[in-house]
């Protein structure tokens, strides 16, 4: 007998969709107030989803939404390290 186990779904802060855990990117700002991107969703401090996808980055940006979710200033080296691991996945 298989256990159906519930899938965790998060919603991209982007695009208001909701996807399973898995296929979203976190972005957290520690308590320090330092903003990364947490490739393994295990690290501490508040957290923000986006889509694994260069469209959902580009909005997010645009409108500023991880600002606004993270309640701090969001630095340019963020949104690009964002884009290099979702093109690092799409190569493999």
């Amino acid at each position: 007998m298989s256990i159906n186990r519930k899938i965790p779904l998060r919603k991209c802060v982007a695009t208001g969709e909701m996807f399973p855990k898995k296929e979203m990117i976190r972005v957290v700002r520690s308590k320090e107030g330092e903003v990364s991107v947490d490739v393994t969703g295990k690290k501490s401090g508040r957290g923000a989803y986006v889509s694994k996808s260069e469209t959902a980055v580009a909005e997010a940006k645009k409108k500023n939404v991880l600002k606004h979710q993270l309640e701090v200033e969001i630095p340019e080296q963020v949104y690009e390290d964002l884009l290099k691991v979702i093109r690092k996945e799409t190569l493999t």
